[in-house]
């Protein structure tokens, strides 16, 4: 089993330029999942890790480079998650590499990727031109960042920072005020998240702001952390349904953007203000 310890995270690493999938390195998702109280075999939730990479290049077999932007979708019941620092060696050990086409380094990718998850990932390859054509959009919704509210809670989010009431109600709240920290090597890890839920009890939107800062201090990675905001307004609000995302601001050149739901859904093809 591949410990968080004997990653490459917080050590120094030789970059590999020519192609080698043997860098990258998976990590058991069942040890979160059971600090979550979860049973990898009936999770209340579905959903996918969209990661990006803004520096992909590659050789033509004239030796021409090619640069390109590429989405990743990691699936959420995958028996791994990638450790992020390997993911990145990997991508770069692909700079000096030859690939006739996009085609073909895609198929590469693929196979590669869904090795090392062990789960079919889904591979996106898009030219610069294609991507700045996305745009940068806004989260719909109500931002929770400009309320009046009193914080002090920086450590650990716990569920009973969180307030309801008794009626039911449906919302869709966004946060650009998301921050944890690597558990490795400590570095912050900025996002917006997004948490969305259909006659659920109604969450006083305070609460939620106090809840979402209390991560500012708190060490997880990217898919632990949504996973524990999904889990803690499941068990309260029991809504009907619930999706919670985060996208996160990249750190060398790869963004997290991990996605849970009750629904059979996939994230919209966004990217926001500091993406």
């Amino acid at each position: 089993m591949h410990s968080v310890e004997q990653s490459p995270l917080g050590k120094s690493t030789e970059y590999v330029s020519e192609y080698a999938p043997t860098l990258l390195y998976p990590i058991p998702r069942a040890p979160k999942w059971a600090e979550l109280g979860l049973d990898g075999q009936d999770l209340p939730f579905r959903g996918v890790d969209v990661w990006t990479c803004y520096e992909l290049s590659w050789l033509l077999p004239s030796g021409k480079p090619v640069v390109a932007i590429a989405e990743f979708a990691i699936p959420a019941d995958s028996p791994n998650i990638i450790e992020s620092k390997s993911f990145k060696l990997y991508l770069n050990s692909l700079n000096q590499s030859v690939f006739a086409s996009m085609a073909e380094l895609e198929a590469v990718l693929v196979k590669d990727l869904s090795a090392a998850a062990g789960g079919p990932v889904g591979v996106n390859l898009m030219s610069l031109d294609d991507w700045a054509a996305r745009g940068v959009q806004r989260p719909n919704g109500q931002c929770l960042d400009d309320l009046d509210v009193s914080l002090d809670r920086y450590a650990h989010p716990q569920a009973e920072l969180l307030n309801v009431g008794e009626a039911r109600d449906s919302q869709r709240f966004y946060s650009h005020l998301l921050k944890s920290n690597c558990p490795v090597t400590g570095q912050p890890d900025w996002g917006t998240v997004v948490v969305e839920y259909d006659e659920g009890l109604a969450l006083e939107p305070a609460s939620l702001l106090r809840y979402l800062v209390a991560f500012r201090q708190h060490a997880d990675f990217h898919e632990q952390c949504v996973e524990r905001i999904y889990l803690d307004l499941w068990r309260l609000l029991k809504p009907a349904k619930l999706t919670v995302f985060a996208r996160y601001v990249r750190r060398g050149g790869l963004d997290i953007n991990p996605y849970r739901s009750s629904e059979a859904t996939q994230p919209a093809a966004e990217r926001y203000v500091r993406q």
